[in-house]
């Protein structure tokens, strides 16, 4: 049997089900009330899961939820094919293979080796969790003009080998690793 919490205890970053499906707390407000007999309300930021919509929800303080039956599997992105992407569970060393929709734009971020969080809700893969940074090569970028600073252009547009496009200051050349902050997808220093 799950573990009941209530939301109160909802923090940045919790897992809990709702509605049947797994969300977790990207952002929450905890609102006390100022009357005598108000209720304490809990606005909840969330992503679900599943669908990767994100949408604000507020709670009554005693509401009740469960903890979500969900699993983490550290594999290895391998490579793409027709079938899907192929990741390598590293404690069994089986091949996972995960269809294109379940990966979505977090394609963008995988490159061979890559050592990743595969999330499993009730034993079926869901998503995939990152670093805090993945290092890509830069595989195309325009060369920067001396003088470009002084018009307040102090970045340009890199295409990386995955097909992100991310803007990078104009030191960056062609052919360089870069690291990129997987939340945002914005450029984070040179690898």
């Amino acid at each position: 049997m799950a573990r009941l919490f209530e939301a109160i205890e909802i923090k940045r970053k919790t897992f809990f089900e709702f509605e049947a499906a797994p969300y977790v707390c990207l952002d929450v407000d905890v609102s006390k009330p100022t009357a005598r007999g108000g209720q304490t309300l809990v606005r909840v930021k969330m992503r679900n899961l599943l669908t990767r919509a994100v949408f604000d929800k507020t709670f009554k303080a005693g509401e009740k939820f469960a903890e979500p039956d969900l699993d983490s599997v550290t594999a290895t992105f391998l490579y793409k094919d027709g079938d899907g992407y192929h990741f390598m569970d590293q404690s069994s060393y089986e091949t996972l293979t995960l269809r294109p929709e379940t990966v979505g734009d977090d394609r963008d971020l995988l490159v061979d080796n890559l050592e990743i969080q595969i999330q499993k809700y009730n034993g079926r893969p869901i998503g995939l969790q990152f670093p805090p940074h993945v290092e890509l090569t830069v595989k195309a970028t325009e060369p920067g003009v001396r003088g470009d600073t002084a018009s307040g252009g102090v970045t340009k547009l890199a295409t990386l080998e995955t097909g992100l496009e991310v803007r990078v200051p104009l030191f960056v050349k062609e052919g360089e690793k870069i690291k990129v902050h997987t939340e945002t997808r914005e450029f984070a220093g040179r690898a």
